[in-house]
């Protein structure tokens, strides 16, 4: 998991706290320079019980890029011309240390020296280098000037030594990148010798403390992936009930069988020689202890490890999870055999225990070095340069009235603590019901980040096999994603192209098929629950055709993406997809674009994934709790839109670059799903041209996505003039696309944070379900009947036919009068627009440029005319978008709805209904709900000649409005 801010608990029991009493220390795995200053780390340790700190140059490096922590620091350092960029490092690092040690030093003293202690480490280009290790830390020591400190050593082959030399000279140290039972062993060896030196030349050594870092997660990691890859290969079913029993298991039994070890070591004569001298045990530290794994529990790596004299050194994101919902008992002892028959399957089944923590040293040291690499690389950028964050700029300008209540809202904020209640998945932010659960977007690009080998992976192996293209089939918040990233990035060189279905026109599903190759296609299938009804039928109708030229091999060309234990997985499983990634079942549709629904297609279209990821990194820690709150990107973004919103300015205007304009239908459902409810929200305005100032209201607010390497020079004018007549717009410029994570991030936090200030559920959709369900049984009674109900249309003139209810029937009757023509009720319709309003077309045709060309006209026509804001959706994917703020949002839509018969219908394979069935009961349950809602809508079949009927349309919208 990943870092998120932490707040103070008001429960009565603190299972972090109740820790203490099994034995065992929490330390934080996470620092930076407002976690210091804010008071944030005084709090932890004053209510949390925490005990101990332990730096990541990673941080320093996403704090530095993200933040304005460093600034002063840094600034005062550009007339050095003498320092390179690890002495800059240094210095603002150990000003850090200095500090935390600080801090902690009750801790260090009311414990007696077995807490309170900040781990620094030595650079890892040195993890080789004996003599250099030990060099630098002592200088390392010495700089940092405090008693509660440990200098970080890796326990390499070449560490080992050094760290046995150092104790001996009475260094704190803390041993980090253990995995490997044996090398634990060597080092608490080593630290048994150094105590005997230092003590065989007179020295204290109830002074010296030492941990020895123990990594848990990343084997778990890594053996869970090998042993995905022999049950592909594997039919023997003894061999793959012997495989599966391991999973989940080697990293905690490996932890368990250690601390047998540590048992032993630290008993019998020759230590109690040293104990009665006053030297303390060189504790075992649990590092890496989030879970990677959306198939386990998240506080697993705690829960399962906890006894005496011991340590975990948890990241934010854990140590709030645990916190929440930890469960304690005195673990690390218990089945003490079945850990031991774990380790032994692990070596039955052929996987070497050496061989895995052999590479994870080696990948351990790779990665520090990477991340120090980086770390280095924006301390020189941000040397040499303005002292500005990397993250996307964000300015904005707003009328006197919505400056003074958003300045109001960011004190209050602040004030209040609720940027860390935020963080700490504080559900009475919002409704106080079932937030706390769909929080886990907060965490998930470090997860990804630590995961990187498997976006890797996955890359790989579809490249070489020679695919040249990936058919994504979703819906909403499972396609919308990837959609934006395959407009935006198009094609990459060298491998395949990435294609998004997301609809049951029969057409659109056809115009998919005819661009790609059955033979040379892999098909991804993402769904989150596994139960939404389009994905279903996309790999019913896809998978029964790869199966018609590839027969029983068809699986190989399948990918699942979705959450552990859903029907999808199932599927995937029975009919042998080549993969199944999951999703983490605390991240909603709308909010899982930096998870592996957005991050699997996007590493298979060949995207690096993991400077994508890195970049956003950034935002993330831009957006922390402690940060101040007028300095958070994301925060003070969402505060101008639930501001705006609560002043009548509920139309989000968004307007983005043509290389980012997809961007928009992402920010589409995540805006509209998330806040429309309860008869509020806020309604997205995307794909509408910019006008003069004077065809909008005051119930506009507008959200300039400017992409500086290609900007449109039209759209700088055009808003320029908006901004000068007094509209608020909010401008953020992004450097290039590899900064789409970025607004991912910033616009997640931003919708969170509108949500909480509207005062709704910013991550139920209780009205898109309410259309799923007459879907269902729509498309059930068909499977019974053969047909639908039939229907009965308000006027059919020359092949157009009108339908609605029995209310906006009579209301449209009333208002047409004598003219009951097509022009006549369509006038009657859009004369209900009023100040305040918006207008949505919702299109059930297949979604191009052609069509999409004459809706725009449509929808432009009326916006002109009537000076209000205009939607246009193409069904039925924006059911799963904007469909939810049409029916629970504020009641000031107008809907017109658009049907046609299909020139050409597909099948379902297994199902009587058809696409076209599909979609006309979609469109229908769509209509029923908005009625039911008393939504102003109208329905316009435009029968079997769609150009024909849309022109007529286009032609009698036009005579409307004039």
């Amino acid at each position: 998991m990943q870092q998120a801010g932490i707040l103070e608990t008001a429960k009565a029991t603190n299972p972090l706290k109740d820790l203490q009493k099994y034995g065992q220390s929490v330390w934080l795995d996470y620092i930076r320079r407002n976690l210091i200053t804010s008071g944030e780390l005084k709090r932890l340790i004053e209510e949390d019980g925490l005990r101990g700190i332990t730096s990541n140059p990673a941080i320093f490096e996403k704090a530095i890029t993200g933040s304005t922590d460093y600034s002063d620091i840094l600034s005062s350092l550009q007339s050095q011309s003498d320092l390179d960029a690890k002495a800059r490092y240094e210095q603002l690092a150990i000003r850090d240390i200095q500090d935390a040690a600080d801090i902690l030093r009750p801790v260090y003293q009311s414990t007696k020296r077995r807490d309170g202690y900040v781990s620094l480490e030595v650079s890892p280009y040195l993890a080789r280098d004996t003599q250099g290790t030990m060099e630098e830390a002592r200088r390392l020591w010495k700089a940092v000037g405090r008693e509660n400190v440990m200098i970080k050593v890796p326990g390499t082959a070449e560490g080992i030594p050094a760290f046995q030399q150092l104790i001996s000279e009475g260094i704190n140290i803390n041993v980090t990148l253990l995995f490997a039972q044996e090398v634990y062993e060597r080092v608490a060896e080593a630290y048994i010798v150094g105590l005997e030196n230092l003590a065989s030349r007179g020295g204290d050594v109830s002074r010296i403390a030492s941990v020895a870092s123990f990594f848990i997660s990343r084997i778990d990691t890594l053996v869970d992936s090998i042993v995905a890859e022999r049950l592909k290969t594997t039919t023997d079913p003894g061999q793959q009930a012997l495989l599966k029993s391991v999973l989940g298991k080697v990293a905690i039994a490996n932890g368990k069988l250690t601390y047998q070890r540590y048992q032993q070591i630290f008993s019998g004569p020759r230590w109690q020689a040293l104990a009665s001298k006053g030297a303390q045990t060189q504790r075992v530290l649990w590092a890496s202890t989030s879970t990677k794994n959306p198939n386990y529990r998240d506080v697993l790596y705690v829960e399962e490890l906890i006894g005496p004299d011991t340590v975990n050194t948890m990241p934010p994101a854990t140590l709030d999870a645990f916190r929440d919902h930890g469960l304690l008992r005195n673990s690390l002892t218990e089945d003490i055999e079945a850990a031991k028959d774990t380790m032994e399957t692990l070596a039955q089944v052929g996987i070497s225990m050496k061989e895995v923590t052999d590479k994870l040293t080696d990948d351990g040291v790779r990665l520090f070095a990477d991340a120090f690499d980086k770390l280095l690389e924006a301390v020189e950028k941000t040397s040499k340069c303005q002292i500005t964050p990397k993250v996307n700029q964000q300015t904005y300008t707003l009328p006197q009235s919505l400056a003074s209540s958003v300045k109001a809202a960011i004190e209050d904020w602040r004030a209040n603590g609720k940027v860390r209640r935020l963080w700490q998945r504080d559900a009475s932010l919002w409704t106080g019901t079932d937030e706390a659960n769909w929080l886990g977007w907060l965490a998930i690009t470090e997860d990804q980040i630590t995961q990187s080998q498997n976006l890797r992976r996955v890359a790989e192996d579809v490249k070489n096999e020679g695919f040249t293209h990936v058919l994504l089939l979703g819906m909403g918040g499972s396609s919308l994603g990837p959609e934006v990233l395959t407009k935006t990035f198009g094609k990459i060189a060298g491998f395949p192209e990435l294609h998004v279905l997301d609809s049951t026109d029969p057409a659109q599903v056809k115009a998919f098929e005819n661009k790609i190759e059955l033979a040379k296609t892999v098909f991804i299938v993402s769904s989150k629950s596994g139960s939404t009804l389009e994905p279903n039928i996309f790999k019913q109708y896809f998978f029964e055709r790869v199966k018609q030229v590839l027969g029983e091999k068809a699986g190989s060309h399948f990918i699942a993406i979705t959450d552990p234990g859903s029907k999808m997985q199932h599927v995937a499983e029975a009919d042998r997809f080549r993969n199944i990634f999951y999703g983490l079942p605390s991240i909603g549709g709308r909010y899982s674009a930096l998870s592996n629904f957005g991050m699997v297609p996007a590493a298979v279209m060949g995207l690096d994934t993991q400077k994508f990821l890195d970049r956003t990194e950034e935002m993330v820690q831009a957006c922390m709790s402690c940060v101040p709150v007028e300095q958070d990107p994301g925060v003070v973004l969402g505060i101008i839109l639930g501001m705006a919103a609560k002043g009548g300015r509920d139309k989000v205007t968004i307007v983005a670059s043509p290389g980012i304009s997809d961007l928009g239908a992402w920010l589409e459902q995540l805006l509209a799903e998330s806040t429309g409810k309860q008869g509020k929200g806020i309604i997205p305005v995307d794909r509408e041209e910019l006008g003069s100032p004077d065809v909008y209201g005051n119930d506009r607010i507008f959200a300039y996505v400017r992409l500086e390497s290609a900007p449109d020079r039209g759209q700088d004018a055009k808003l320029a003039a908006l901004e000068k007549a007094g509209h608020p717009v909010v401008r953020i410029s992004l450097a290039d696309i590899y900064d789409l994570g970025q607004e991912f991030f910033r616009w997640e936090i931003a919708t969170a944070v509108a949500g909480s200030i509207i005062g709704i559920n910013a991550f139920n959709q209780r009205d898109v379900e309410a259309s799923k369900v007459v879907t269902r049984n729509l498309t059930a009674e068909y499977e019974k009947t053969g047909s639908l109900p039939s229907e009965k249309p308000i006027l059919d003139d020359k092949g157009i036919k009108l339908f609605t209810d029995e209310k906006n029937a009579a209301e449209l009757a009333n208002a047409a009068g004598n003219d009951k023509s097509l022009v006549g009720y369509l006038r009657a319709h859009l004369n209900r627009l009023r100040v305040g309003d918006y207008f949505a077309l919702l299109a059930y045709v297949e979604m191009n440029e052609e069509h999409e060309e004459k809706l725009q006209a449509i929808r432009h026509a009326v916006r002109n005319k009537k000076r209000v804001a205009t939607c246009l959706g193409f069904g039925p994917r924006f059911l799963h978008s904007t469909g939810q703020a049409y029916k629970g949002g504020p009641n000031t839509g107008v809907f017109l709805q658009l049907t046609c018969d299909d020139a050409q219908d597909l099948p379902v394979p297994g199902q009587k209904y058809t696409f076209g069935v599909v979609k006309a009961a979609q469109a229908r349950g769509d209509f029923q709900v908005l009625a039911e809602r008393n939504r102003r809508a109208l329905r316009v079949h435009l029968g079997a000649d769609l150009q024909a009927g849309l022109y007529t349309l286009q032609a009698a919208v036009k005579q409307a409005t004039n």
